[in-house]
């Protein structure tokens, strides 16, 4: 297969966040359509925000939402009166997130962020666990930022057992990006992936036929 691609920009998911028909492909060829207008609280059905609801339910004290995109579980969490903070890469998707009002640092998430080890609650969702093509690298990550005893919500693919990890771009009508490296963890892999990023899975739970993990330190 053929990788020349035309460049996105800075970030690979600023063209995400531009455009309503995004896919992204895989390695072997295959084609996914990555849900876009969930990820920017367009025209979202109501099993998307039972989901998002759940998610906020079970955050705990001061939340940080790592790649957090235009910001939809900010505003979740937000609704219940709790402090949050985004961190992403895409500037698109800052942008957006700060024109809704909410408090977002376009950063990466493996760069400094205020109050490390303090956060109680932190938020891997929408397939963030597999920034890099590492999740460990990025449940590592989740653990230095959240306190002693805090809760890391993980996202995970009912599709995968173990770890899949494999080199993806980004499509849309206008732009085809870069390949980068992509993970998927199942159930069986985020028990892995946990102890070897220094954490335990608490518990599992399920809505709207999508799984989260809940993680703490060991």
């Amino acid at each position: 297969m053929s990788v020349d691609a035309q460049p996105l920009g800075s970030d690979p998911f600023d063209a995400v966040f531009t455009s309503g028909d995004c896919r992204l492909r895989h390695s072997d060829g295959s084609v996914e359509h990555w849900p876009v207008n969930r990820w920017c609280a367009v025209d979202v059905d109501a099993a998307d925000l039972r989901f998002d609801a759940a998610v906020a339910h079970h955050c705990v004290g001061s939340t940080i939402d790592l790649g957090c995109g235009p910001g939809r579980l900010l505003d979740a969490l937000t609704a219940r009166d709790m402090i949050a903070l985004g961190v992403d890469s895409s500037a698109v998707a800052v942008t957006m997130a700060r024109r809704r009002g909410r408090a977002v640092l376009q950063r990466d998430i493996h760069e400094p962020l205020p109050g490390e080890g303090r956060w109680t609650t932190a938020l891997v969702i929408d397939g963030n666990v597999g920034i890099g093509g590492d999740p460990t690298r990025v449940l590592t990550r989740a653990g230095e930022i959240v306190r002693p005893g805090g809760t890391i919500l993980v996202e995970i693919d009912p599709a995968v057992e173990h770890v899949e990890r494999e080199m993806v771009r980004v499509e849309t009508s206008e732009v085809t990006g870069s390949w980068f490296p992509w993970a998927r963890i199942g159930l069986l892999g985020a028990e892995d992936v946990a102890h070897a990023s220094g954490l335990s899975v608490r518990r599992t739970w399920e809505e709207s036929g999508r799984q989260v993990v809940e993680m703490s330190h060991r």
